[in-house]
């Protein structure tokens, strides 16, 4: 068995980790069932693909609870509606 004890582990910092290796399975198994996820150009004005999406969801979610936290500190209930709210941006206009 591995040991992961050199991290604090929480429960929010599990669920953390388990969301994202459930969105990147989940991610593989819709190209599998429904391959063509071809690029597409929306608002940003670059090619993307579902997984470019992806990444740049996650990546934004990071920055917007980075955000909420320098600015208005815990709890963190708005900064997840916001990155909700990216996540539905991104997949539908980018």
């Amino acid at each position: 068995m591995m040991d992961l004890s050199w991290m604090a582990w929480t429960w929010p910092t599990a669920a953390f980790f388990v969301v994202i290796v459930a969105s990147i399975v989940a991610m593989g198994l819709w190209e599998k069932y429904s391959p063509g996820g071809n690029p597409r150009r929306g608002v940003f004005g670059i090619d993307t693909t579902r997984g470019d999406r992806l990444f740049i969801s996650w990546l934004g979610t990071g920055f917007i609870h980075l955000g909420w936290l320098a600015f208005f500190g815990t709890p963190l209930w708005g900064a997840v509606a916001l990155a909700i709210g990216w996540f539905v941006f991104v997949f539908r206009k980018v």
